[in-house]
């Protein structure tokens, strides 16, 4: 795969308009002029190596906010063992509260081991069946 370079003004302008979601607004931020920015924003989303900056960055900004599967899975299993913790206003007396870290309630232990077991099919409400089931028709003409 080729990358096309793209010089700092058009990466200031990806930059923002991935911020901001608005080519006009990036442009002016990024210090193109205000009449640039008004009616030729456009080509520089057109601009190959822009977009492709754009894209890559997209896809690296994603990957960090959102959990994947096996993070989803760790921190399922982290809970059913008690090692994830949760907070809570704890009365310490005389009216007063604190905030302390508490262990899973078996009930979050609970829905954590069920999440965990429906993932891999420990079980089901419906059977599952997997292959070719034949199916005998017999003609029963009689002559």
């Amino acid at each position: 795969m080729i990358i096309r370079k793209i010089n700092p003004k058009q990466q200031e302008f990806a930059d923002y308009f991935i911020e901001l979601g608005n080519a006009e607004e990036a442009a002016l931020r990024a210090g193109y002029s205000k009449t640039y920015a008004r009616g030729q924003s456009y080509k520089l989303l057109a601009n190959v190596g822009i977009k492709t900056y754009i894209e890559n960055r997209m896809e690296e900004l994603k990957s960090e906010r959102v959990a994947d599967q096996q993070e989803i899975l760790e921190s399922l299993t982290k809970v059913l063992r008690g090692e994830e913790k949760g907070v809570a206003l704890v009365g310490v007396g005389m009216g007063e509260q604190e905030v302390q870290d508490i262990k899973p309630t078996l009930a979050e232990k609970i829905k954590a081991a069920e999440l965990l077991g429906r993932r891999y099919g420990m079980w089901t409400d419906k059977m599952k069946h997997e292959g070719a089931v034949p199916i005998v028709i017999e003609d029963d003409v009689s002559e």
